[in-house]
């Protein structure tokens, strides 16, 4: 990848169970440039949100433990974080579109590292238009 790493990396928040899965998401975003952050639940990615508002992009996989899914984040960061983004991935299930915010993009696993920096590269770039629609 020929990446020009920025002097503000956009943030990005990795929400991922699968300790192996979450380390090659992170690997890859931040060989892209982006600066990641880890949660390996649903519950914890909230807490990490409350405490980090420069988040632009949540990339999150669907099925996790704990009381929130990846749906369930998905729903509460459009409701309460504007200014972020969601990207949903899964190889279990495929959310409908009454299911996820149209605000947010779904992108099935096995996912390729050119579709994973692409889709969170276009995301932080909506992230930073229209933050409030």
């Amino acid at each position: 990848m020929n990446h020009v790493p920025s002097e503000n990396p956009t943030a990005v928040l990795v929400v991922e169970d699968e300790p192996m899965v979450r380390a090659l998401a992170v690997d890859i975003l931040e060989e892209a440039g982006f600066d990641v952050i880890e949660a390996a639940t649903a519950d914890y990615a909230v807490t990490v949100l409350d405490k980090r508002s420069d988040i632009r992009v949540v990339f999150t996989d669907i099925h996790m433990p704990g009381k929130l899914n990846g749906l369930e984040l998905a729903r509460l960061i459009d409701d309460h974080f504007h200014q972020i983004r969601v990207i949903i991935g899964s190889g279990k299930a495929r959310p409908g579109p009454d299911e996820i915010s149209p605000r947010a993009l779904f992108i099935p696993k096995p996912y390729s590292t050119a579709a994973l920096v692409a889709a969170v590269q276009g995301m932080a770039a909506a992230s930073g238009r229209n933050a409030f629609q």
